[in-house]
């Protein structure tokens, strides 16, 4: 007697089309066509999360320079008078200091700028 695997396989079938739920036209209706865009947008998610870190560092780098230019320093020679001063705050406490904590920020670029003078 021959087993198909009805049951495993409709299983399989409502997962992709579960996931494609959404999607334009036969994307979200058709499992073979919900299974290619299915996997395509699974590609994409695992790039962007990815991509999400390089955004994040530059839009940080970003805050700081512009927090750093308002105190008459530049970015790079703000974060060498840091790593001279032996102060190790990554760019995300940087950037969140440099928008909600300002006079802070002044006093970590002053302590940069003293360093520097040695």
């Amino acid at each position: 007697m021959r087993i198909k695997n009805g049951l495993h396989a409709i299983k399989k079938r409502n997962k992709t089309l579960k996931k494609a739920k959404g999607y334009y036209g036969a994307k979200s209706k058709q499992f073979k066509a919900a299974k290619e865009q299915v996997m395509r947008s699974g590609n994409y998610a695992y790039v962007g999360r990815r991509l999400k870190k390089r955004d994040m560092r530059s839009l940080w780098i970003a805050r700081i320079n512009a927090a750093c230019r308002q105190n008459d320093i530049s970015y790079s020679v703000f974060m060498h008078g840091l790593k001279v001063a032996n102060i190790d705050l990554n760019r995300k406490v940087l950037a969140d200091m440099a928008v909600s904590d300002a006079p802070a920020f002044t006093n970590l670029v002053n302590t940069a700028k003293q360093a520097l003078a040695k």
